[in-house]
């Protein structure tokens, strides 16, 4: 992988030089052609400036001070210089062949372009020389009057030689920021694929079963950082619900031990007495239907609870108070019958977050609990106050629990004195929509006696 990304690294680095740099090259030829053209056309006209008095009198040709110009420029520069009258006849040449001196050069485009006043540049092949020459003509200038003119020539090569130098400025500089990329690369890949590997082990260290593993979310690069945090939270939730699978197993067996026990032993009892005392096996089969009835609420009280602790569940607004009114009078002829009153105290609506079906369920278990020990004649009440936390009470005047009691009571499968009976997760389970939803609950004892079972739920935002 670190190679790979190396390589990745670098032949980006490499496509993108080339792209920015192929076109500068043929700028960088572009404008050093440009820079020697300019060059050779302004000596041009300075040495055409030094001529004009000699061409226009006559004495070009035997000159000594032309000859030396000619000569010195030709020195300096490399270029062949060839000056002209206005008859296109040459009357200095910087060739050491002094016999081109006299010779007619009017025939030459670029001479006769400057004879005709106007700037010649370009490149031409010189059969004489077997080579391509760069050549500037400009014309000497009297006024208005064009006294002759002066071609300079260079050979293409020192040209070309000139801009491969640029060229092959701009090729070191790219090899060298080439270099750089990889170096560069080499420690950024290493760091990469060295937190890679770790986080690759780590999660080989959870696949085995530790569940305990976790990757180090404060290193490395921001995608690295952030693949290791969902790591991490993915590892937290697979933790959690293993746990929560290992507690219900735990619980489940624990729990349901005692009524199968219980169940098996009135069937026995039952078969044995079916043919000699029907009307005890009857009593043995009644007792084995509550063993059924308590079975069953604990499997569906472990269930709930499961689904609770395990459930990532969105949280949502919903009328506390509105639920509150509904579950009363669901709650009414079964009250009526056990000879119990409930009542409803609170506003008309009371909006609250909460997740799905959790208010519902808080005030059933609340509820079911009070009934169970609530006297004949006593009355409970289900209070909503409207603020911010929501708290729903429900109100009973049984005999109530302890202090010491009431911060036990929401431990699964904790029973109290006056317990009757129940499966003992209906406050766990309170306790864990509560904490789901935002929330919190809390029992407490009252001063005339009962209990005070609340529960509160944040509000929503107005």
């Amino acid at each position: 992988m670190r190679a790979r990304l190396m390589l990745a690294i670098m032949g980006f680095t490499v496509l993108v030089l080339v792209v920015q740099n192929v076109p500068f090259a043929f700028y960088l030829t572009g404008v050093e052609r440009e820079r020697m053209v300019t060059t050779l056309e302004r000596d041009a006209f300075v040495l055409a400036g030094r001529l004009e008095e000699s061409l226009e009198s006559g004495t070009a040709a035997t000159n000594k001070v032309v000859t030396q110009a000619v000569d010195a420029y030709s020195a300096a520069t490399g270029a062949r210089v060839v000056v002209v009258d206005a008859g296109g006849t040459a009357v200095a040449t910087s060739d050491t062949d002094q016999s081109r001196v006299g010779a007619a050069y009017g025939s030459r485009p670029e001479i006769a372009s400057a004879l005709a006043g106007r700037i010649a540049t370009g490149e031409r092949y010189s059969e004489t020389l077997g080579m391509s020459l760069l050549y500037v003509a400009v014309p000497v200038l009297a006024g208005d009057t064009i006294r002759g003119a002066v071609r300079f020539s260079y050979p293409a090569q020192q040209f070309s030689d000139s801009a491969a130098r640029q060229v092959w400025g701009l090729v070191a500089v790219a090899g060298v920021t080439v270099l750089l990329a990889g170096l560069v690369a080499a420690v950024f890949a290493t760091g990469i694929t060295r937190r890679m590997r770790r986080l690759q082990a780590t999660t080989e260290q959870l696949a085995t079963g530790d569940l305990s593993a976790r990757a180090d979310d404060g290193a490395g690069v921001p995608e690295v950082r952030a693949l290791a945090r969902s790591f991490n939270t993915m590892a937290g939730r697979l933790s959690g619900l293993m746990d929560v699978q290992r507690s219900f197993a735990s619980d489940a067996s624990h729990q349901l031990r005692t009524p199968l026990t219980a169940l098996r032993l009135r069937l026995d009892a039952a078969r044995s007495l079916v043919d000699t005392d029907p009307d005890a096996a009857a009593e043995r089969l009644a007792a084995a239907d509550v063993e059924l009835d308590r079975l069953g609420a604990v499997i569906d009280g472990l269930l709930t609870l499961s689904r609770a602790e395990a459930d990532s569940v969105a949280v949502g607004v919903h009328d506390a108070a509105a639920i509150a009114r509904e579950r009363v009078a669901h709650w009414l002829p079964l009250a009526q019958e056990a000879g119990v009153d409930i009542r409803y105290e609170g506003p008309a609506a009371a909006p609250a977050l909460a997740v799905e079906t959790a208010v519902e369920q808080v005030l059933d278990n609340l509820i079911d609990n009070a009934m169970s020990v609530s006297p004949d004649g006593t009355t409970i009440t289900v209070r909503v106050d409207a603020a911010d936390p929501v708290v729903m009470h429900v109100l009973d005047e049984g005999p109530g629990l302890t202090e010491e009691e009431c911060v036990h009571a929401f431990e699964r499968f904790w029973r109290g004195s006056s317990d009757t009976g129940g499966s003992g997760l209906g406050l766990a389970i309170v306790a864990r929509l509560a904490r789901a939803s935002g929330g919190s609950a809390r029992l407490k004892p009252r001063a005339g006696g009962g209990l005070d079972a609340s529960v509160s739920l944040p509000a929503p935002l107005r």
